[in-house]
């Protein structure tokens, strides 16, 4: 069993820096436009060929209300007629990716996200759902991993009783503070009885896994109303927990110019929220996964961590990173093979491009080969907290030293520091180093640079 993580002020201050979360190697800012549908439809037909199983994640762009520091694609509105025009496109959408793969591949793992997927009616996510069917080999015994994305202020009973039949088994819910003063700060007033319903919804309707997400760093936050809030998410014992840290970009993010600066907490008492949490969590028995990330002991994300089987793709920690992920919807990104590609971010361009029988892929990468080797590189510190230097050599056909010479004075310093171990065989993560892992990470990305670096939020 991993040993717990431990908290080192001075080493936070000295590595906490804006970087990649590395959902992907490369990221997607290296994304380009030379990339397109062609590109995508070849991948597809690679994968069909080498029958790889494959997980399938799903867009719903909608919301009826704005939540100020959301940074996802999205499109505010009250008007639930807007979601069919979508649905539609979304369907011709599905019938152009599915016929160049092989009905035989198996839909290990699906994901509605969002915006909020249940702004779709009953009537239409029922249809949507018939529509992947008909069109993917979906699992029809609950083996799979179907995931959906719920605000707690848009579901109910009902909601949850379809979504079950539907075959839906984990569910996401959105709740990151229960302080009404926190609420009425970034404009998302929920209730912890509209969140305890939902949970125990899905307990009664035996889903598999409950994951709540919180956010600290928001306006109006306190250590003390923070912990109050993880206090009452731990009691409601979500079998994951997502502890993420509010990046403040409003030059990137317009509903964010709608926070007031002033009302930020200052950086020693977001510190100090993560490390409560972390000492909370911890204390109920969640073992940290990485990345803001915890889990219950017997989680399949912690059993996989255990064994060495964790991976990490654009949906986050995985158990399914072998499977071909194949993004649906307006701004959706596919992950097939070695190839990246994503879908145009404009609604109105989305529904044009498909209305003229057409794919929207508009940009993306394909990984060369120094690409793979960092990227299992990354994905190994950042899902095992450590690396064993030889199963690179072997898989790569390389001398690990010498092919990282120009970083090896850093990972030195950083064994100095007391953030790695460093040896000849290879680097383990220490304790205190665990929540500066994209540091480490960092230090392996070739495309990194202080220009690039301002896109990403902080560390911590």
């Amino acid at each position: 069993m991993l040993d717990a993580i431990r908290w080192d002020t001075d080493l936070i201050r000295r590595y906490d820096q804006a970087g990649p979360r590395y959902t992907s190697y490369p990221t997607a800012v290296q994304f380009h436009d030379g990339i397109g549908s062609f590109d995508l439809l070849h991948a597809l037909r690679d994968s069909r060929k080498a029958q790889r199983p494959l997980s399938l994640y799903v867009h719903v762009p909608f919301c009826a209300n704005i939540c100020y520091y959301c940074a996802c694609n999205k499109v505010i509105t009250k008007d639930r007629g807007r979601a069919l025009p979508y649905l539609e496109r979304l369907e011709k959408e599905i019938e152009l990716i599915s016929c160049h793969l092989d009905p035989k591949q198996q839909v290990e793992q699906l994901h509605f996200g969002g915006g909020t997927p249940t702004f779709l009616s009953h009537d239409e996510l029922r249809r949507l759902m018939a529509k992947l069917r008909k069109h993917f080999n979906l699992l029809d015994d609950d083996s799979g991993d179907y995931g959906i994305e719920i605000d707690p202020r848009e579901a109910d009973w009902s909601t949850m009783g379809l979504l079950r039949e539907l075959g839906f088994n984990r569910v996401s819910l959105g709740v990151q503070d229960l302080d009404p003063v926190v609420q009425q700060a970034v404009n998302r007033l929920q209730t912890l009885e509209q969140t305890r319903a939902i949970v125990e919804a899905a307990r009664t309707l035996q889903f598999r896994s409950v994951n709540i997400d919180l956010i600290y760093g928001l306006p109006k936050q306190t250590p003390e109303n923070f912990a109050r809030t993880v206090d009452a998410v731990i009691a409601l014992q979500p079998d994951r927990l997502s502890v993420f840290n509010y990046a403040h970009l409003p030059e990137r993010f317009l509903p964010q110019r709608r926070i007031n600066a002033s009302d930020l907490p200052v950086p020693a008492d977001k510190l100090l929220m993560l490390q409560n949490s972390i000492e909370q969590l911890t204390a109920a028995g969640y073992r940290y996964i990485g990345m803001d990330h915890f889990a219950l002991p017997d989680d399949e994300l912690a059993s996989a961590q255990e064994d060495g089987t964790l991976q990490r793709n654009f949906q986050g920690y995985t158990t399914h990173g072998h499977c071909d992920l194949v993004g649906l919807g307006v701004s959706s990104i596919s992950q097939v093979g070695d190839l990246y590609s994503q879908n145009s971010s404009d609604l109105a361009l989305y529904q044009q491009t498909l209305d003229n029988g057409q794919l929207t892929t508009c940009r993306g990468l394909q990984c060369n080969e120094d690409d793979r080797l960092r990227r299992a590189v990354i994905q190994q510190l950042i899902c095992a907290f450590s690396l064993e230097f030889a199963s690179i050599e072997k898989q790569f056909n390389i001398d690990f030293h010498r092919y990282f010479a120009d970083i090896w004075p850093q990972l030195e310093q950083m064994a100095s520091d007391g953030l790695i171990d460093l040896s000849a065989t290879g680097i383990d993560i220490r304790p205190a180093g665990r929540l500066l892992a994209r540091s480490v990470c960092m230090l392996f990305d070739h495309y990194l640079t202080a220009m690039t670096t301002q896109r990403f939020s902080r560390v911590i």
